[in-house]
């Protein structure tokens, strides 16, 4: 049986020959397509699914390492201070996260994030630890407000930075961007010497860590102090204690004349704030990370149109929310599996066939799906219907 192909009589040749090869590409690979293959020699193309290369992982800490990643050809790049949302498959399941960018835009074109590796972090403790050089990664655009304003704004003259832990990531990006570094992120003394000493910036940073050797950057922040780029304040839980708040203006007397900027753990966040508050100063921040969930027995249930319910931790989801009159997607009981299946935008659900936990993170999981046929609640959750 033959198959005569109509085209436009305006359509030019090369362009009736191109469409004709990728037809008969499709039907020959079908149900691949050209694109699938495509993915496999080029995932790195502009057209593709945006996704990155790691190139190299390199260790900081114990518990934390650089992770070094060449983008794929439709990345936009980004501003210091910026995160990226990173997915990748761990166990078979594709697990998104956010990390802040540890570099400024690079003329090698490449990006990196430094992750530290946390007692319940699936994907941290991945990339830390297990992560090799070769793997892809799937991305997003940079995004997030935890950036500088515009010098011209007067955004680069006197700041004080006050960091904890990894909460130190977005500010080094800003700091390699504000003086000459390498794309290592090694500060250049020699250029830093003949800088413009009235327009450089007067910058104070606060760096909190359990200890020096656990310390992120430590190296990085050394050296810019030594050079004269920033007045480095060092506390450490293990030398210092716990971080007092009363002895901020010591350490800094024209706080009142400084932009702050913070990023660390959600208590000094708080306490930072109500600080800068009483004084009637402002600060910016960046949660360096989300609470995590804290699986129980029931909870409430969030729909995306605002409805809430109740639901005991026996119950499946889909019995609850019907019960309780709300339309829920389903094909269970037709034989239909998994038309019940709903994204799990927060919280945490049980498979009560196995008992095992599934969780979601404001911020930073994507597309975590459940069966709320076989799902219970195992605390709050926030369902996407």
């Amino acid at each position: 049986m033959s198959t005569t192909l109509e085209l436009p009589a305006t359509q030019a040749p090369s362009a009736r020959l191109r469409d004709r090869l990728v037809r008969v590409a499709e039907a020959a690979t079908t149900p691949l397509v050209p694109a699938d293959y495509l993915d496999l020699f080029a995932p790195l193309r502009s057209g593709a699914d945006l996704r990155g290369r790691i190139e190299q992982v390199h260790p900081e800490t114990r518990d934390a390492a650089t992770i070094l990643i060449r983008p794929g050809a439709d990345w936009a790049g980004h501003v210091p201070g910026q995160y990226v949302r990173i997915g990748i498959d761990v166990d078979g399941v594709r697990q998104w996260r956010a990390y802040s960018l540890t570099h400024g835009p690079r003329r090698d074109g490449r990006i990196a994030i430094t992750v530290k590796a946390v007692p319940d972090g699936l994907v941290s403790n991945h990339l830390v630890h297990e992560a090799r050089p070769g793997t892809l990664v799937h991305l997003e655009q940079a995004a997030g407000e935890f950036v500088l304003p515009d010098p011209g704004e007067g955004g680069h003259a006197k700041l004080l930075f006050v960091t904890a832990g990894s909460g130190i990531t977005p500010v080094i990006g800003m700091l390699r961007n504000l003086f000459p570094s390498t794309d290592e992120g090694v500060l250049r003394t020699e250029r830093l010497a003949h800088r413009d000493q009235h327009s450089a910036p007067d910058i104070v940073v606060i760096h909190v860590a359990p200890s020096h050797p656990d310390s992120i950057f430590i190296r990085d922040l050394e050296a810019l102090g030594e050079a004269g780029a920033i007045r480095l304040v060092a506390r450490y839980d293990d030398q210092h204690g716990l971080l007092d708040l009363a002895d901020l203006e010591t350490w800094v007397p024209d706080l009142q004349e400084r932009r702050t900027f913070a990023c660390g753990p959600a208590g000094l966040l708080d306490a930072l704030q109500a600080h800068h508050q009483e004084r009637g100063l402002t600060v910016t921040t960046e949660h360096f990370r989300t609470a995590r969930v804290e699986p129980g027995e029931g909870g409430t249930i969030t729909f995306a149109d605002g409805k809430t319910l109740e639901a005991d931790g026996a119950t499946p989801i889909l019995d609850a929310a019907e019960t309780a009159g709300v339309l829920m997607p389903s094909g269970c009981r037709m034989g239909i599996c998994f038309g019940c299946v709903l994204p799990l935008k927060e919280g945490a659900v049980r498979d009560l066939r196995n008992g095992e936990i599934t969780t979601a993170v404001a911020g930073e999981s994507r597309h975590v799906l459940v069966q709320t046929c076989i799902s219970a609640a195992a605390g709050a959750c926030h369902l996407d219907h």
